[in-house]
């Protein structure tokens, strides 16, 4: 058995059609249904297999890393997820249920949230209103009500302000409720991008390069808001990210993936330690 995160993991029983190595939950969870199972996932663009036989299995609290070098097929594996990409084989189930022929506002509904490599705010609206947009799922009133500024409205609109509010206060942003997006800091917009994902209430929230642009001490903020959430939301976290320590520092296991397959599977210990990941990484050593 391995360690994760102070308790014990084991592995779980999978099917055939999908590597035990890959399907690695915490012990506190072996009786739960995973949040995540996906099962021989490929996708190839012409003759290219971007993806091949992707397999990993999450559990419903966990925080997971997908790291690799550059062109790796990350975002790739993010894309098939949240169906940007339909993939050419495999199997994606989302609290059990097979996410096939769904779109990606389906998956959403569904519970799969994610945030960009490249910002994608609303830049001239507030940062309030972008976090209320993520809210659409769960906010509901009809045309009427809208035009005519009904108490439905009044109340729905009520709502939705003390919600942005109480998921802008995690990374205490509350004062710049009322600024637009686009004035913000790179950093803040980094963050907001988070809580507008947060604001659809996903089981399962795909962070891709969260920490990119940022400098070491929000990065530290960053890593400590993360598990905040975890623990907060009661999420599973699955993060593509190139800072190492981050991933190593907040991951309890870390999947790596070169030219479009996983080439190891592990605790941060065993990633860090094994030669396929070193080699990926820096290239193989040259025999004198």
């Amino acid at each position: 058995m391995d360690k994760v995160n102070g308790a014990e993991a084991t592995m779980v029983s999978v099917p055939s059609t999908a590597t035990a190595a890959d399907n690695i939950v915490p012990e506190c969870e072996m009786d739960t249904q995973p949040v995540l199972e996906v099962r021989n996932l490929s996708i190839n663009f012409g003759g290219l297999m971007a993806v091949d036989d992707f397999n990993i299995t999450i559990g419903r609290k966990e925080i997971v890393g997908l790291i690799g070098p550059n062109g790796a097929g990350k975002t790739t594996v993010f894309n098939l997820l949240t169906k940007v990409y339909q993939p050419t084989r495999g199997t994606i189930l989302l609290d059990g249920r097979d996410t096939k022929n769904m779109n990606t506002v389906q998956i959403n509904k569904a519970g799969i949230a994610r945030t960009f490599q490249n910002i994608r705010l609303f830049s001239n609206l507030t940062v309030e209103d972008n976090v209320k947009i993520g809210m659409h799922n769960h906010i509901h009133y009809g045309m009427w009500n809208g035009i005519f500024r009904l108490p439905t409205y009044w109340k729905s609109e009520r709502k939705a302000h003390e919600k942005a509010m109480e998921l802008l206060s995690i990374f205490d942003m509350e004062d710049l409720a009322e600024k637009r997006a686009g004035s913000l800091p790179y950093g803040a917009q980094r963050r907001l991008e988070i809580v507008r994902a947060l604001a659809t209430n996903p089981s399962l929230l795909l962070l891709d390069e969260p920490a990119a642009g940022m400098n070491p001490s929000e990065t530290s903020e960053l890593m400590e808001n993360i598990r905040k959430i975890r623990d907060t939301f009661q999420i599973a976290i699955l993060l593509i990210e190139h800072d190492m320590n981050l991933v190593m520092g907040i991951c309890e296991r870390i999947c790596v993936l070169n030219f479009g397959k996983i080439i190891a599977h592990g605790t941060p210990d065993e990633i860090r330690n094994n030669p396929q990941v070193i080699e990926a990484y820096l290239g193989k050593k040259r025999e004198e």
